[in-house]
């Protein structure tokens, strides 16, 4: 393997560096939706057993003690109720704005990755190719095809090594993307769970099928 790298050329290096950061990223967010999802679970389970309005501390101390990306948003709710119409408008957008932040969180890095892997690759083949005709060049043509045929192997390693850096980010990336997509839906709907937290919004509330099909900028600002 070793071998391999080497005869890659200097291209190998970046190439490597690409698959440090694709898997570091996709293991913190891997953890990071997982646990978010299980704490999701875990808050809805026992918050939705406080069906009135006049247990609002209590579903407040709870969402404190169970963070979540449903209970700090539905925390956030509780605590602005008394604020003006506009001003808790404002505020629960940006809520709804910054946990989506929190769970797109390097994604977007995950796609560069996967998109520059291969174009690196590509290159380390081509600057390998113009190497073994230019040896051709200088040795006046009269090169053994044995010979040609290991330079021009060596150059297509770089090919191989960004695509199989690449692949399995993409898959990684767009499974994430989808672990966000379901637990934005999850934020959304909880004014489904929660309708007397709220009614002083004046929100309406989307269903499953609704909320998925919605932009980022749909329901309570997320």
């Amino acid at each position: 393997m070793i071998e391999f790298f080497l005869k890659g050329g200097v291209v190998m290096y970046p190439i490597l560096l690409c698959s440090v950061i694709s898997i570091a990223i996709t293991l913190e967010r891997l953890i990071y939706l997982t646990i978010a999802g299980v704490r999701n679970k875990k808050f809805l389970s026992q918050a939705t057993k406080i069906e009135s309005n006049n247990r609002l501390e209590e579903l407040n101390e709870l969402s404190q003690k169970i963070k979540s990306p449903i209970s700090n948003f539905l925390s956030s709710a509780i605590e602005n109720l008394n604020k003006p119409d506009e001003e808790r408008g404002v505020i629960i957008q940006r809520v709804g704005s910054n946990q989506m932040r929190d769970l797109e969180r390097n994604l977007g890095i995950l796609g560069i990755v996967a998109h520059i892997s291969p174009l690196l690759g590509l290159l380390g083949t081509v600057m390998g190719m113009i190497r073994a005709f230019m040896t051709i060049q200088n040795l006046g043509g009269q090169v053994d095809a044995v010979i040609l045929a290991g330079g021009i192997w060596e150059a297509m390693i770089t090919t191989a090594a960004g695509l199989s850096v690449a692949i399995p980010t993409m898959i990684f990336y767009y499974f994430l993307e989808g672990r966000v997509d379901n637990l934005t839906s999850e934020m959304k709907d909880a004014a489904l769970y929660f309708p007397w937290v709220f009614a002083k919004y004046q929100l309406k509330p989307a269903s499953s099928q609704e909320s998925r099909s919605e932009s980022e900028e749909g329901n309570y600002g997320i």
